[in-house]
Protein backbone atom coordinates (compact mmCIF):
# COMPACT_ATOMS: atom_id res chain seq x y z
CA UNK A 1 0.00 0.00 0.00
CA UNK A 2 1.16 3.61 -0.77
CA UNK A 3 -0.20 6.31 1.41
CA UNK A 4 -0.70 10.40 0.06
CA UNK A 5 -0.43 13.14 2.99
CA UNK A 6 -2.16 16.07 1.32
CA UNK A 7 -2.28 19.53 3.26
CA UNK A 8 -5.31 21.41 2.47
CA UNK A 9 -5.56 25.00 3.11
CA UNK A 10 -8.50 26.70 1.34
CA UNK A 11 -8.34 24.70 -1.69
CA UNK A 12 -11.97 23.76 -2.32
CA UNK A 13 -11.94 24.19 -6.13
CA UNK A 14 -8.93 21.51 -6.73
CA UNK A 15 -9.76 18.87 -4.30
CA UNK A 16 -11.81 17.04 -6.33
CA UNK A 17 -9.97 16.98 -9.13
CA UNK A 18 -7.05 16.13 -7.67
CA UNK A 19 -8.80 13.04 -6.18
CA UNK A 20 -9.82 11.73 -9.10
CA UNK A 21 -6.23 12.11 -10.65
CA UNK A 22 -4.57 9.83 -7.75
CA UNK A 23 -7.63 7.54 -7.83
CA UNK A 24 -6.33 7.49 -12.12
CA UNK A 25 -3.15 6.76 -11.43
CA UNK A 26 -3.38 3.89 -8.98
CA UNK A 27 -5.68 1.98 -11.11
CA UNK A 28 -4.13 2.37 -14.07
CA UNK A 29 -0.54 1.09 -12.38
CA UNK A 30 -2.34 -1.73 -9.88
CA UNK A 31 -1.44 0.32 -6.68
CA UNK A 32 -3.04 -0.02 -3.52
CA UNK A 33 -3.39 3.55 -2.38
CA UNK A 34 -5.14 5.75 0.41
CA UNK A 35 -5.55 9.29 0.11
CA UNK A 36 -5.32 11.10 4.00
CA UNK A 37 -6.38 15.21 3.40
CA UNK A 38 -5.63 17.16 6.08
CA UNK A 39 -6.89 20.05 6.74
CA UNK A 40 -5.14 23.10 8.28
CA UNK A 41 -7.92 25.39 9.41
CA UNK A 42 -9.56 25.67 6.04
CA UNK A 43 -12.24 28.15 5.79
CA UNK A 44 -13.80 27.93 2.20
CA UNK A 45 -15.58 25.01 2.49
CA UNK A 46 -12.58 22.54 1.94
CA UNK A 47 -13.47 20.17 4.68
CA UNK A 48 -16.92 19.78 3.25
CA UNK A 49 -15.36 18.20 -0.10
CA UNK A 50 -13.06 16.11 1.99
CA UNK A 51 -16.27 14.45 4.17
CA UNK A 52 -17.55 14.03 0.83
CA UNK A 53 -14.61 12.57 -1.10
CA UNK A 54 -13.95 10.22 2.28
CA UNK A 55 -17.99 9.03 1.74
CA UNK A 56 -18.01 7.67 -1.65
CA UNK A 57 -14.53 6.24 -1.59
CA UNK A 58 -12.92 4.04 0.47
CA UNK A 59 -9.50 4.97 1.50
CA UNK A 60 -9.99 8.29 0.97
CA UNK A 61 -9.52 10.00 4.75
CA UNK A 62 -9.49 13.39 6.46
CA UNK A 63 -8.23 15.48 9.23
CA UNK A 64 -9.50 18.37 10.32
CA UNK A 65 -7.69 21.16 12.65
CA UNK A 66 -9.35 23.52 14.56
CA UNK A 67 -7.22 26.45 13.59
CA UNK A 68 -4.33 26.53 11.25
CA UNK A 69 -1.25 25.28 12.73
CA UNK A 70 0.77 25.10 9.75
CA UNK A 71 2.11 22.79 6.81
CA UNK A 72 4.34 20.69 9.30
CA UNK A 73 1.75 20.20 11.83
CA UNK A 74 -0.81 19.14 8.96
CA UNK A 75 1.93 16.60 7.48
CA UNK A 76 3.11 15.60 11.20
CA UNK A 77 -0.56 14.72 11.51
CA UNK A 78 -1.25 12.93 8.21
CA UNK A 79 2.09 10.42 8.76
CA UNK A 80 0.73 9.48 11.95
CA UNK A 81 -2.51 7.97 10.43
CA UNK A 82 -0.88 6.13 7.48
CA UNK A 83 -1.25 2.62 6.73
CA UNK A 84 0.81 2.60 3.60
CA UNK A 85 4.77 1.19 3.82
CA UNK A 86 5.74 4.25 1.19
CA UNK A 87 4.21 7.88 2.04
CA UNK A 88 3.92 10.52 -0.31
CA UNK A 89 3.48 13.60 0.06
CA UNK A 90 1.88 16.22 -2.53
CA UNK A 91 0.32 19.49 -2.71
CA UNK A 92 -3.27 20.29 -2.93
CA UNK A 93 -3.29 22.85 -5.16
CA UNK A 94 -3.09 20.74 -8.83
CA UNK A 95 0.59 21.83 -9.20
CA UNK A 96 2.28 18.73 -8.75
CA UNK A 97 1.09 16.06 -11.42
CA UNK A 98 -0.20 12.35 -9.85
CA UNK A 99 1.15 10.64 -12.79
CA UNK A 100 4.78 10.80 -11.87
CA UNK A 101 3.93 8.85 -8.81
CA UNK A 102 5.10 5.53 -10.65
CA UNK A 103 8.24 7.63 -11.27
CA UNK A 104 8.88 7.54 -7.83
CA UNK A 105 8.28 4.51 -6.53
CA UNK A 106 10.90 3.36 -9.79
CA UNK A 107 13.44 6.19 -8.57
CA UNK A 108 12.81 4.60 -4.70
CA UNK A 109 13.44 0.97 -6.43
CA UNK A 110 17.13 2.38 -6.80
CA UNK A 111 17.78 2.10 -3.29
CA UNK A 112 16.89 5.46 -2.08
CA UNK A 113 14.79 5.89 1.32
CA UNK A 114 13.84 9.74 0.17
CA UNK A 115 13.23 11.22 -3.22
CA UNK A 116 12.40 14.66 -3.32
CA UNK A 117 10.74 16.11 -6.38
CA UNK A 118 12.79 19.27 -8.44
CA UNK A 119 10.20 21.33 -10.43
CA UNK A 120 13.35 21.63 -13.15
CA UNK A 121 10.98 24.06 -15.37
CA UNK A 122 8.60 26.34 -13.31
CA UNK A 123 5.41 28.12 -13.83
CA UNK A 124 5.51 30.12 -10.82
CA UNK A 125 6.14 34.10 -10.92
CA UNK A 126 9.98 35.05 -10.93
CA UNK A 127 9.55 36.53 -7.37
CA UNK A 128 8.87 33.36 -5.40
CA UNK A 129 11.27 31.64 -7.75
CA UNK A 130 14.89 33.57 -7.74
CA UNK A 131 14.50 33.47 -3.90
CA UNK A 132 13.68 29.72 -4.02
CA UNK A 133 16.78 29.66 -5.86
CA UNK A 134 18.69 31.38 -3.32
CA UNK A 135 17.83 29.35 -0.89
CA UNK A 136 18.29 26.23 -2.45
CA UNK A 137 21.35 26.75 -3.18
CA UNK A 138 22.40 27.64 0.76
CA UNK A 139 20.41 24.55 2.17
CA UNK A 140 22.32 22.56 -0.19
CA UNK A 141 26.02 24.52 0.73
CA UNK A 142 24.87 24.66 4.50
CA UNK A 143 23.81 20.77 4.94
CA UNK A 144 25.55 19.06 2.13
CA UNK A 145 22.28 17.43 0.59
CA UNK A 146 22.66 18.13 -2.97
CA UNK A 147 19.19 19.19 -3.88
CA UNK A 148 17.83 21.25 -6.66
CA UNK A 149 14.49 22.03 -4.90
CA UNK A 150 14.37 21.31 -1.36
CA UNK A 151 10.88 23.47 -1.09
CA UNK A 152 8.97 20.79 -3.15
CA UNK A 153 6.11 19.57 -1.27
CA UNK A 154 6.08 16.15 -3.89
CA UNK A 155 8.31 13.77 -2.10
CA UNK A 156 8.11 10.08 -1.38
CA UNK A 157 9.82 8.42 1.37
CA UNK A 158 9.86 4.90 3.19
CA UNK A 159 7.84 4.60 6.46
CA UNK A 160 10.50 3.85 8.54
CA UNK A 161 12.23 7.42 7.58
CA UNK A 162 8.87 8.95 9.15
CA UNK A 163 9.07 6.88 11.99
CA UNK A 164 11.83 8.44 13.06
CA UNK A 165 11.89 12.13 12.17
CA UNK A 166 10.09 14.37 13.98
CA UNK A 167 8.86 17.39 12.86
CA UNK A 168 7.45 20.59 14.19
CA UNK A 169 7.32 24.45 13.59
CA UNK A 170 8.51 24.83 9.78
CA UNK A 171 10.94 22.12 9.33
CA UNK A 172 8.91 19.89 7.13
CA UNK A 173 11.06 21.13 4.10
CA UNK A 174 13.98 19.80 5.47
CA UNK A 175 12.78 16.15 6.10
CA UNK A 176 15.41 15.26 3.37
CA UNK A 177 18.32 16.88 5.77
CA UNK A 178 16.64 15.24 8.61
CA UNK A 179 16.44 12.02 6.91
CA UNK A 180 19.99 12.09 5.73
CA UNK A 181 21.57 12.82 9.13
CA UNK A 182 19.82 9.87 10.44
CA UNK A 183 21.62 7.77 8.00
CA UNK A 184 18.83 7.05 5.13
CA UNK A 185 20.01 7.41 1.25
CA UNK A 186 18.37 10.97 -0.68
CA UNK A 187 17.52 11.01 -4.33
CA UNK A 188 16.18 13.56 -6.34
CA UNK A 189 13.88 13.37 -9.13
CA UNK A 190 12.94 16.03 -12.09
CA UNK A 191 8.94 16.02 -12.10
CA UNK A 192 6.72 18.17 -14.43
CA UNK A 193 5.47 21.45 -12.87
CA UNK A 194 1.97 22.54 -13.64
CA UNK A 195 0.27 26.04 -14.06
CA UNK A 196 -1.87 26.89 -11.07
CA UNK A 197 -5.41 26.77 -12.09
CA UNK A 198 -7.70 27.67 -8.67
CA UNK A 199 -6.60 30.59 -5.74
CA UNK A 200 -3.25 32.15 -5.32
CA UNK A 201 0.10 31.05 -3.38
CA UNK A 202 0.36 30.95 0.46
CA UNK A 203 3.98 32.00 0.57
CA UNK A 204 5.50 35.19 0.04
CA UNK A 205 9.23 36.52 0.60
CA UNK A 206 8.67 36.24 4.91
CA UNK A 207 8.97 32.38 3.82
CA UNK A 208 12.66 33.09 2.76
CA UNK A 209 13.47 34.65 6.28
CA UNK A 210 12.08 31.78 8.12
CA UNK A 211 13.58 29.27 5.45
CA UNK A 212 17.20 30.76 6.49
CA UNK A 213 16.23 30.79 10.92
CA UNK A 214 15.06 27.13 10.48
CA UNK A 215 18.07 26.51 8.31
CA UNK A 216 20.32 27.09 11.31
CA UNK A 217 18.19 25.35 13.44
CA UNK A 218 18.41 22.34 11.94
CA UNK A 219 22.03 22.62 11.11
CA UNK A 220 22.35 22.68 15.05
CA UNK A 221 20.11 20.33 15.42
CA UNK A 222 21.68 17.62 12.86
CA UNK A 223 25.27 18.56 13.84
CA UNK A 224 25.33 19.29 17.62
CA UNK A 225 21.79 18.23 18.60
CA UNK A 226 23.24 15.58 21.31
CA UNK A 227 26.45 17.56 22.01
CA UNK A 228 25.52 21.27 21.94
CA UNK A 229 28.37 22.05 24.06
CA UNK A 230 30.78 21.18 21.57
CA UNK A 231 29.20 24.03 19.59
CA UNK A 232 28.87 26.68 22.43
CA UNK A 233 31.77 25.62 24.34
CA UNK A 234 34.17 26.20 21.26
CA UNK A 235 32.31 29.81 20.67
CA UNK A 236 33.11 30.40 24.33
CA UNK A 237 36.60 29.49 24.35
CA UNK A 238 37.27 31.27 21.15
CA UNK A 239 35.66 34.25 22.68
CA UNK A 240 36.96 34.30 26.20
CA UNK A 241 40.53 33.90 24.71
CA UNK A 242 40.19 37.11 22.51
CA UNK A 243 39.25 38.42 26.46
CA UNK A 244 42.32 37.63 27.90
CA UNK A 245 44.44 38.58 24.92
CA UNK A 246 42.59 42.07 25.18
CA UNK A 247 43.26 42.36 28.89
CA UNK A 248 47.15 41.28 28.51
CA UNK A 249 47.49 44.03 25.73
CA UNK A 250 45.43 46.76 27.98
CA UNK A 251 48.51 45.75 30.72
CA UNK A 252 51.67 45.63 28.78
CA UNK A 253 50.34 49.31 27.34
CA UNK A 254 49.97 49.87 30.99
CA UNK A 255 53.50 49.49 32.01
CA UNK A 256 55.48 50.11 28.50
CA UNK A 257 53.00 52.86 26.26
CA UNK A 258 55.56 52.17 23.90
CA UNK A 259 55.85 56.20 22.59
CA UNK A 260 52.72 56.92 22.95
CA UNK A 261 51.87 60.01 24.99
CA UNK A 262 48.49 58.89 26.79
CA UNK A 263 47.59 55.79 28.59
CA UNK A 264 46.33 53.18 26.06
CA UNK A 265 43.53 51.37 27.63
CA UNK A 266 40.79 51.44 24.89
CA UNK A 267 40.71 47.55 24.41
CA UNK A 268 39.48 47.20 28.02
CA UNK A 269 35.76 47.28 28.02
CA UNK A 270 35.98 45.27 24.87
CA UNK A 271 38.37 42.62 26.62
CA UNK A 272 35.56 42.61 29.37
CA UNK A 273 32.86 42.30 26.66
CA UNK A 274 34.52 39.43 25.46
CA UNK A 275 35.27 37.41 28.85
CA UNK A 276 31.32 38.19 29.83
CA UNK A 277 30.06 36.59 26.00
CA UNK A 278 32.43 33.65 26.80
CA UNK A 279 30.87 33.19 30.43
CA UNK A 280 27.93 33.17 29.03
CA UNK A 281 27.86 30.79 26.33
CA UNK A 282 29.93 28.51 28.67
CA UNK A 283 27.08 28.31 30.79
CA UNK A 284 24.02 28.09 27.91
CA UNK A 285 26.24 25.19 26.96
CA UNK A 286 25.77 23.14 30.31
CA UNK A 287 22.02 24.06 30.42
CA UNK A 288 21.68 22.34 27.11
CA UNK A 289 23.60 19.49 27.70
CA UNK A 290 21.57 19.14 31.23
CA UNK A 291 18.33 19.30 28.71
CA UNK A 292 19.94 16.73 26.19
CA UNK A 293 21.04 14.34 28.99
CA UNK A 294 17.33 14.39 30.25
CA UNK A 295 14.96 14.74 27.34
CA UNK A 296 16.50 13.41 24.70
CA UNK A 297 15.68 9.56 23.63
CA UNK A 298 17.86 6.88 23.48
CA UNK A 299 17.46 6.42 19.78
CA UNK A 300 17.87 9.66 18.88
CA UNK A 301 22.32 9.45 18.98
CA UNK A 302 22.14 6.25 16.80
CA UNK A 303 19.95 4.83 13.48
CA UNK A 304 20.01 1.10 13.48
CA UNK A 305 19.09 0.01 9.75
CA UNK A 306 18.86 -4.21 10.23
CA UNK A 307 18.75 -6.32 12.93
CA UNK A 308 19.08 -10.13 13.09
CA UNK A 309 18.58 -12.72 15.98
CA UNK A 310 16.56 -13.19 18.81
CA UNK A 311 16.57 -9.74 19.21
CA UNK A 312 14.38 -8.82 16.05
CA UNK A 313 11.52 -10.31 18.13
CA UNK A 314 11.91 -8.78 21.24
CA UNK A 315 12.01 -5.47 19.44
CA UNK A 316 9.50 -6.25 17.03
CA UNK A 317 7.11 -6.98 19.99
CA UNK A 318 7.89 -3.53 22.07
CA UNK A 319 7.30 -1.52 19.11
CA UNK A 320 3.70 -3.07 18.35
CA UNK A 321 2.84 -2.76 22.22
CA UNK A 322 3.85 1.23 21.66
CA UNK A 323 1.87 1.76 18.73
CA UNK A 324 -1.09 -0.10 19.85
CA UNK A 325 -1.01 1.80 22.96
CA UNK A 326 -0.59 5.39 20.97
CA UNK A 327 -3.18 4.57 18.47
CA UNK A 328 -5.23 2.73 20.63
CA UNK A 329 -5.78 4.02 24.45
CA UNK A 330 -4.35 7.74 24.28
CA UNK A 331 -7.16 8.32 21.33
CA UNK A 332 -6.10 11.47 19.09
CA UNK A 333 -5.18 14.79 19.38
CA UNK A 334 -7.80 17.24 21.05
CA UNK A 335 -6.98 19.80 17.89
CA UNK A 336 -7.99 17.34 15.33
CA UNK A 337 -11.34 15.45 13.51
CA UNK A 338 -10.60 12.52 11.56
CA UNK A 339 -12.87 10.99 9.00
CA UNK A 340 -13.34 7.86 6.97
CA UNK A 341 -11.72 4.17 7.06
CA UNK A 342 -10.77 3.38 10.81
CA UNK A 343 -6.73 3.00 11.17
Amino acid sequence: MISIVIPVFNERESLAMLHGEILSVAAANGLDAEIVFVDDGSQDGSWDVIRQLSAERPGTRGIRFRRNFGKAAALQAGFKSVRGNVVFTMDADLQDDPTEIPNFLMQLDQGFDVVSGWKKIRHDPWHKTFPSRVFNGLVSRTTRVKLHDHNCGFKVYRAEVLREIRLYGELHRFVPVLADARGFKVGELAIHHRPRKFGSSKYGFRRFVKGFIDLMTVKFITQYGQRPQHLLGAMSLISMGIGFLGLLATVLLWFFPMGLSERNDRLLPYAIAALLIGVHLISIGFVAEMITAFCSREEDGYAVAERVGDEVARVETRIQTTASTENGTLGYPPHEQRLGDPK
